[in-house]
């Protein structure tokens, strides 16, 4: 490859003051179809830098909270399912969580990642509230109505602790939009997809919440689950304070990509940034120049990358595609 003198100096000595801990939920060694519901009393689950708390009623088998599972059913409805994602696995593995946030679900950071940022999860829905939204039930409606026009929505709202206060910024995703004027375009979400939180800062804990369209007497009739997996969290100092960096200082082009990301950065100063695979893997150290920049990705596999830059008064993270053609 042919350097300029706007392209980035790739690969560096020096690794950025932080690392990255992602929680993959494996560490529990289930086989696939196996489960955990906190029937052992334990009160919670630890995976990577998080603890997820369970609250367990063995006069009902009935948990709240967080639940670990391998389940590999997609496709028996009903409530006595409530520990499977649609997608039948985890996000390229066994193993993922699963969260029944009834009125909500908070997951505490823990270790290096207590205070600091979290960069991003992946996210799917449950196959009860799947084929609930799909095909309706005895409590819930079908998404869309018989006629497919009932404009209906099933949302994850992701907010943060720290110091004790909850945020009032949020990321919201919708788990199942039926809103759009055109029906061939409403959706269920059917497979893993990532949710970035690198917006929200530097955190103590997160609350995720849900809404619907569908509601009753008692509150949401849609099923409150959801599934994730790879919750990437950063690992810094408690005391380090960070900012997002106005979005509009980096651009990234083509992306997807398949050779060669160009990333035009619009500040007048340098800044350190690094690229990661999506288990949180440093691939590059380098400096962002003013100007274009050349990443090259010709021998990464396909898959999703990320950019993340820092500098002094804060930082600015990217979601980068590598396609192989």
């Amino acid at each position: 490859m042919k350097w300029t003198s706007t392209t980035i100096l790739l690969l560096l000595c020096t690794a950025l003051s932080y690392a990255q801990t992602t929680a993959d939920f494996e560490n529990f060694d289930l086989e696939p179809g196996e489960a955990l519901n906190g029937s052992d009393g334990s009160g919670g689950f630890q995976s990577g830098n998080l603890f997820l708390p369970n609250s367990y009623n063995p006069d009902f088998n009935a948990w709240s909270g967080w639940a670990i599972s391998a389940s590999t059913d997609a496709t028996t409805p009903g409530f006595m399912n409530d520990l499977s994602a649609i997608t039948g696995s985890g996000y390229n593995s066994t193993t993922y969580a699963v969260s029944y946030a009834s009125p909500q679900s908070v997951l505490v950071l823990q270790g290096a990642a207590a205070g600091g940022a979290v960069e991003g999860f992946y996210v799917t829905n449950g196959t009860y509230p799947y084929l609930s939204m799909l095909e309706g039930d005895g409590f819930a409606k079908k998404f869309g109505g018989e006629s497919g026009d009932d404009p209906d929505f099933f949302l994850l709202t992701i907010k943060k602790y720290l110091g004790g206060e909850l945020s009032t910024d949020s990321v919201n995703f919708y788990l199942a939009d039926y809103r759009f004027e055109d029906n061939s375009q409403d959706y269920i979400v059917e497979d893993w997809t990532y949710v970035d939180l690198s917006t929200l800062g530097n955190a103590d804990s997160l609350q995720f919440t849900m809404s619907s369209t569908d509601n009753g007497m008692f509150g949401m009739n849609t099923p409150a689950y959801f599934c994730m997996d790879d919750l990437m969290t950063t690992d810094m100092p408690v005391s380090t304070q960070r900012t997002e960096l106005p979005a509009a200082d980096l651009n990234v082009f083509p992306n997807p990509a398949s050779g060669t990301w160009y990333a035009q950065w619009g500040s007048n100063q340098e800044v350190e940034a690094r690229l990661m695979n999506i288990s949180g893997q440093v691939l590059q150290t380098f400096r962002l120049m003013p100007g274009t920049n050349a990443i090259e990705a010709l021998t990464l596999p396909a898959g999703i990358y990320v950019l993340q830059v820092h500098n002094a008064n804060g930082y600015l993270t990217k979601k980068l595609f590598k396609t192989n053609f």
